[in-house]
């Protein structure tokens, strides 16, 4: 499909079948407004099916439910990666919201005024465009890698599912995020592992303790959702640093690998004879090595003015100024530090929605303006003219018509 006969028109298409797009999506459909969800995945909550097996939610149950539906399950309870995906399925089902699975959008640009979308032979127009997608697009992995011994086994934490995956041998977890840590207990009780890097601080209590789960989520989610936010000062202050670095810590300490009998190692810096090397000269002879390193933004496919040097989208808390029409959700702190959570991201939702509805309004009252500005009698003037003249040509064929048949006789 390459030309716009071809199109399929949505009022808006919302890019990313996940929390976010699921959560604009239940808002759209709240206003009446027509819109279409593409989803790159085979199925809803696969982009939480295809992390690794024993992840869970750092947040309890009560706090992960998108507007209009409770998560199942105990309020206290962690829900597991496959939960989260499940709960997501059922959503869009709930409120028979449209996704269309299976759909990589490639390209988006504009047109004669109009977004335009291409997903293999497939091309869509919009008015309004919502790339509802997170921070976590494709996996950051540092360019010596490639020059590590073939025979020596690397994924990424994106791929990593679970110790089976591994060869025998040492492990060296590369990172000490969330994600690091959470692997490096499990991968310990199989593998010799070894973890390198330094963690950003730590949550100093236990999250699944009952102070925790009664009294100091609640007090973390008021500061995340309404203190560290781009309206206050403090918001704005710590707001680059969090884009930039690592999350603090959250279920595991970092006793706690030391008790799980992880070994501490200095930050990787490069490759010797095939080895990992170490910011101490050393290197470590291992026979798996699982970058727990984070992620980058993937949206080159992007065609439009909206990017700053690092790849980061300019917008103003999700809406792009620059370009009317286009909007973010899903970002990590679009808003607050609560943005990309299951439990903030429908305040952004909602917000996002109000501006699309906002401007669907104002685009129908340009055109009834536009509509009422015509000339009525100038066109009722056309109208008369075209219909004498149709009535003459008709006249002019009668009696040529009439003519023609007396000669034949």
């Amino acid at each position: 499909m390459n030309n716009s006969d071809d199109s399929e028109r949505i009022q808006t298409i919302i890019i990313g079948g996940g929390q976010a797009g699921l959560a604009v999506g239940y808002y759209l459909a709240k206003r009446g407004l027509r819109f279409q969800i593409l989803d790159a995945n085979m199925r809803i909550g696969d982009a939480w099916r295809n992390r690794w097996d024993s992840l869970r939610l750092f947040n309890p149950a009560r706090y992960a439910s998108l507007p209009g539906l409770r998560f199942p399950g105990a309020g206290d309870s962690f829900p597991t990666k496959d939960q989260v995906a499940d709960y997501l399925a059922d959503y869009a089902q709930r409120f028979h919201l449209p996704v269309r699975t299976g759909v990589q959008v490639d390209r988006l640009w504009k047109e004669d005024g109009r977004f335009v979308m291409t997903a293999g032979e497939q091309r869509f127009e919009a008015d309004n465009v919502v790339v509802a997608m997170a921070n976590y697009q494709i996996p950051r992995v540092p360019t010596f890698a490639r020059n590590l011994n073939p025979e020596i086994l690397q994924l990424h934490s994106h791929h990593y599912r679970n110790t089976s995956q591994l060869q025998d041998g040492g492990v060296l977890i590369v990172g000490v995020g969330n994600s690091g840590a959470d692997i490096g207990i499990e991968v310990a009780q199989s593998h010799p592992t070894s973890i390198a890097g330094r963690e950003s601080g730590h949550i100093p209590w236990r999250i699944d303790t009952f102070l925790a789960t009664f009294f100091l989520v609640r007090v973390m989610r008021f500061l995340g959702h309404y203190v560290l936010t781009i309206k206050t000062p403090i918001g704005r202050k710590l707001r680059p640093r969090m884009i930039s670095s690592a999350a603090p810590l959250v279920r595991v300490k970092p006793e706690d690998l030391i008790d799980a009998g992880v070994q501490r190692v200095p930050r990787v810096v490069g490759v010797r004879n095939g080895l990992p090397l170490l910011a101490d000269g050393q290197t470590l002879d291992v026979k798996n090595v699982i970058w727990c390193t984070g992620y980058r933004h993937d949206f080159p496919w992007i065609d439009l003015p909206v990017f700053e040097q690092d790849g980061e989208p300019r917008h103003t808390a999700g809406i792009v100024e620059e370009v009317p029409g286009l909007y973010f959700v899903g970002l990590h702190f679009l808003y607050s530090m609560t943005s990309a959570t299951l439990f903030g991201i429908a305040r952004d939702a909602r917000r996002i929605v109000k501006a699309i509805a906002l401007r669907t309004r104002h685009r129908s009252s340009v055109d009834a303006e536009r509509f009422q500005s015509v000339d009525v009698e100038e066109v009722a003037g056309l109208i008369v003219k075209a219909t004498s003249s149709g009535r003459a040509l008709l006249e002019e064929s009668r009696h040529s018509g009439t003519a023609r048949g007396t000669g034949s006789r």
